[in-house]
C-alpha cells in the first residue's frame, strides 16, 4: 500500500479492525464507491469468522472482475474502490442475521432483504413470499451469487478451494 494519508475523510473509519482486511466501514449511503463494506451502523459487529467472510468476498470479487493490473491500482489506497462498480454494503442486524444494500445506477443504494422488524407485516401481506427470514453471513454471500436457483459457478469453486472458511459449502 503507498498511501501515506487516509484519503477517505469521514466516509470510512480508517483506525476499524476491519479495514485491516480492506473492508470499509462506512454507513448506509458512503461518497465513495467501496467494492466492499460494512454499515457502521449496524445492530452488532461481525465475529471474527465473519470478518474472514467478508475478506474472502472481497477477494472472489476482485478475481472474478478485475484485471490483476486494475487489482494493483487499487492497492495503492487502503480500501478497494471503483467509480464504476456495484459494491455490496453488508449490515448485520443480529446473530445470523445479515443484509445487504447494493448501488443502483437508478435508484441508489437499495436493500435487498426485509428488515427484521417489517417481516411479520410483510409476510402478512405477501403469504407466498419467499426469502423474508434472517440471513447467516454465507447464505447472503450465496444469494448474492445466486440467479434464479442457479449460484455462480466461480462462487461455488471459489467456496470448495476454502474449506477452512466455508466449511466445504456448496
Amino acid at each position: 500500500m503507498t498511501t501515506t494519508t487516509w484519503p477517505f475523510g469521514t466516509d470510512a473509519d480508517e483506525h476499524d479492525p476491519l479495514t485491516a482486511h480492506r473492508i470499509a466501514v462506512t454507513h448506509s449511503h458512503p461518497s465513495w464507491r467501496y467494492l466492499v463494506a460494512f454499515d457502521r451502523e449496524s445492530e452488532e459487529r461481525p465475529t471474527d469468522h465473519e470478518a474472514a467472510l467478508l475478506a474472502s468476498f472481497l477477494d472472489e470479487y476482485k478475481a472474478r472482475w478485475y484485471y490483476p493490473s486494475f487489482i494493483a491500482t487499487m492497492a495503492e489506497r487502503p480500501l478497494d474502490v471503483d467509480g464504476g462498480a456495484n459494491g455490496v454494503i453488508f449490515h448485520k442486524f443480529g446473530a445470523d442475521d445479515w443484509g445487504f444494500r447494493r448501488h443502483s445506477f437508478t435508484r441508489g443504494y437499495t436493500w435487498s432483504v426485509v428488515w427484521p422488524r417489517q417481516r411479520a407485516s410483510y409476510l402478512a401481506e405477501h403469504p407466498d413470499a419467499k426469502d423474508v427470514h434472517a440471513f447467516s453471513l454465507l447464505e447472503l454471500m450465496d444469494r448474492i451469487h445466486t440467479i434464479v436457483d442457479h449460484q455462480s459457478a466461480h462462487w461455488v469453486e471459489w467456496k470448495a478451494a476454502r474449506p477452512e472458511l466455508f466449511g466445504g459449502a456448496r
